[in-house]
């Protein structure tokens, strides 16, 4: 006979190591970081215990306390007492800890205990803890706190035997337990609060042992990197190098992904004879897709600094060197984690604003969101820049293709900040955000494991993003770009009697003014889809229309249409373009309403077609026309 599953739930403070451990019970690959915030949604896995039971375990947003000040802690507190709509009671609350920082937790855990539910707390990373002369008396902990207590190491092989063997005891207890327990839960005053905090402190007085001389290797770093002004300068130097990183660094492996899909392209056109047949699979599938897959490496390195800086524990500091200039655009310091996701993925950024408590600052920060930097955007970016900015150097030092990109990211900073500016001046004037307050993480040795999982995660997506949505976009583009066939006698390419010619010419007046051909807003359309979608798209549309020599070397060929004014807009007009259609969708999900996603769009069109008028009018006075 099966036996019945039974419910778990993860609950801790942010950066305490749940995830970790939710990863280490089921063998999942959930995102995990040294900085607070990472998780703003459930996750689910299950396992199997020593003794056989069938475990779901449910990893929980980070909270300081049940009552749910933020949306995230909202998520926590109602699965916890059984609120959550669809969902049962957890058969049993894992309290996980950082043991090197047990103030917090302990109060947390006190809170839970007034909900009834089976209890334990678990004394995750206590490796360091032992590292750095922290001595914890498990026994005396457990009688204080009235819970068991168990120690883990999530990282390490076998570091989670005691808590299975744990677990299975308290389940086992749990289904011999009849009726459910009684739930005195109830939100605590601040009075409460404080007195519950001051029984925390008398507890771990109790218990833990700190070491005469604490472990100063955090604060010597910290001394250098939060200066106000040498900080300042070290995030700038860190997120310079990093894209010139993207040019320097990925320009080899680009150039063999290239020369592959070159010569997979030749090969088809070799060996299939003229027709529609070749023309789908060389210009619609290999040259649409290809040119989007070759960006692979550049984006693995900026993900790759990205996870490097999360796992060292570098984000919390640079969201606290932030917190004064953000405050100064009406944002609140907590936002700069959210936005510094959106250089990913402006759709995970926005799901972590839950992160963020007032309903106000929440609502700037997904407003602005979407004007980071997204890895949608390097591959236009990098296609323009290959093709109309030499690879020259600036002071004999610096890359100016990186230069140029690194410039791009830090418009699209400055606009997000003079966005949120104007929307404090004009609907928040009355509104100051509350004071930063954010806990600042031990900086660790990035786990080799944990990046590569993470590279390889978002590596995957990439590719299944290129083997899904752009590939269909791409048999549509192709679709509209070879039909109908020109009349007998056409002297023209075939391309300029198809549909997309037909849509992009009547799209054509509107964008002629930012100085955009037809075969420009044809890329545009599908680009709603995914951004990337625009590269592959005049990839498609320019193979079909000047042939082999087009579908290989597409840079060279936007070069020799295009006037430098034309590539400088179409650069100005990506750092404010209009939201992927999925991103669009996950601002009308967070915030509850069409009306902000409509401002959204409108808002972002607005500002790319300014962006992109001004630059291509300022670029034709130069004479870059």
């Amino acid at each position: 006979m099966e036996s019945p599953l039974l419910h778990l739930a993860l609950v801790g403070t942010p950066n305490s190591g749940k995830t970790s451990l939710f990863n280490a019970l089921t063998g999942s690959r959930q995102k995990v970081a040294n900085y607070p915030g990472v998780t703003v949604e459930r996750k689910e896995g299950g396992f199997v215990t020593p003794q056989g039971r069938q475990v779901s375990l449910v990893d929980l947003p980070g909270t300081y306390s049940l009552r749910g000040r933020s949306p995230d802690e909202e998520i926590t507190r109602d699965f916890v007492l059984g609120r959550a709509t669809g969902e049962v009671l957890p058969d049993l609350v894992l309290c996980v800890a950082d043991s090197t920082n047990l103030r917090l937790t302990v109060r947390l855990l006190l809170e839970l205990k007034s909900t009834g539910r089976p209890l334990a707390l678990v004394l995750n990373m206590f490796d360091i803890a032992k590292r750095r002369g922290v001595t914890v008396d498990v026994p005396a902990m457990s009688q204080a706190l009235g819970v068991p207590v168990v120690t883990s190491i999530a990282v390490r092989k076998g570091g989670t035997d005691d808590l299975l063997r744990l677990t299975d005891e308290l389940l086992a207890q749990a289904a011999e337990a009849t009726g459910e327990r009684a739930n005195t839960w109830r939100p605590l005053t601040v009075p409460e609060l404080r007195a519950t905090q001051r029984e925390a402190d008398r507890i771990i007085a109790e218990t833990v042992s700190l070491p005469e001389r604490p472990d100063t290797w955090t604060a010597r770093i910290d001394s250098v990197a939060l200066h106000p002004v040498g900080g300042l300068l070290i995030l700038l130097a860190i997120l310079f190098v990093m894209f010139q990183a993207v040019f320097a660094w990925a320009q080899p492996l680009m150039q063999v992904l290239s020369a592959a899909f070159d010569a997979l392209g030749q090969l088809v056109h070799d060996e299939l004879p003229e027709g529609l047949l070749q023309s789908f699979l060389q210009n619609g599938v290999i040259s649409g897709v290809g040119s989007v897959i070759v960006f692979l490496p550049q984006i693995i390195i900026i993900f790759l600094f990205i996870l490097l800086l999360e796992d060292f524990g570098y984000m919390a500091r640079a969201a606290f060197l932030m917190d004064r200039i953000m405050g100064g655009a009406g944002l609140h310091g907590r936002a700069f984690i959210p936005l510094l996701s959106s250089f990913a993925c402006a759709i995970p950024g926005i799901m972590a604003t839950r992160v963020i408590d007032n309903r106000r600052d929440r609502l700037t920060t997904i407003l602005i969101a979407p004007l980071m930097t997204c890895s949608a955007r390097i591959p236009v970016y990098t296609l323009i820049i290959s093709a109309f900015i030499p690879p020259t150097k600036v002071w004999g030092l610096v890359n100016l293709q990186g230069l140029v990109m690194f410039g791009l990211y830090a418009a699209g900073i400055i606009s997000a900040l003079l966005v949120s500016f104007l929307v404090k001046f004009f609907l928040m004037r009355d509104y100051q955000p509350a004071p930063f307050m954010l806990e600042l993480p031990d900086y660790k040795m990035p786990r080799l494991r944990s990046i590569a999982i993470g590279v390889y995660t978002r590596a995957k997506m990439f590719l299944q993003r290129a083997g899904t949505t752009i590939f269909a976009m791409m048999v549509l583009i192709w679709f509209l770009a070879s039909f109908p066939q020109p009349p007998e006698g056409a002297t023209e390419p075939a391309i300029n009697y198809s549909l997309a010619a037909m849509i992009g010419q009547a799209i054509a007046p509107l964008l002629t003014p930012v100085g955009f051909n037809w075969q420009i807003a044809v890329a545009l359309v599908p680009g709603m889809a995914a951004r990337e979608v625009a590269v592959a798209a005049l990839g498609t549309v320019y193979a079909i229309e000047g042939g082999k020599e087009a579908a290989e070397q597409i840079g060279q060929v936007l070069a020799s249409k295009w006037s430098l004014a034309t590539a400088l807009a179409l650069l100005a007009w990506y750092i404010f373009a209009p939201q992927c259609a999925s991103t669009l969708a996950v601002i009308r999900r967070e915030t509850g309403s069409w009306r902000w996603m409509a401002v959204t769009f409108f808002y972002m069109f607005a500002l790319a077609y300014a962006a992109a008028f001004a630059t291509y009018h300022i670029a034709v006075a130069m004479g870059a026309g």
